[in-house]
């Protein structure tokens, strides 16, 4: 018989091209009544045009789950490293009036 905490155990496999990640500095995120569309962008300093390196499509019940896993590890951060600053965007400007794609499902 399995041990209560091996039961709920998941097994994730991390493709090695994946785990290089990517890195983005831009998260753009539109929702309709059914789901949550996250682009993440690499913008890079002095181009008019950013890239999508990846996107993220969660129901309303998992972006309420990512918000607070993020706030938990944003306050574990913050404990170890002190604050982070709010006001630095790191020399990009946010785009203006941006208003995302809208999705639907």
């Amino acid at each position: 018989m399995a041990k209560k905490s091996e039961e709920n155990q998941i097994n994730v496999e991390l493709t090695e091209e994946m785990a290089e990640g990517e890195y983005v500095n831009l998260a753009m995120i539109a929702h309709s009544q059914s789901e949550f569309v996250i682009d993440f962008i690499k913008m890079m300093p002095g181009l008019p045009k950013a890239k999508v390196k990846a996107r993220v499509i969660l129901t309303p019940d998992h972006a309420l789950r990512l918000l607070n896993a993020l706030k938990d590890n944003i306050a574990k951060y913050e404990d170890m490293y002190g604050d982070i600053d709010e006001d630095s965007n790191g020399g990009f400007p946010f785009p203006p009036h941006y208003s995302g794609p809208i999705g639907e499902a």
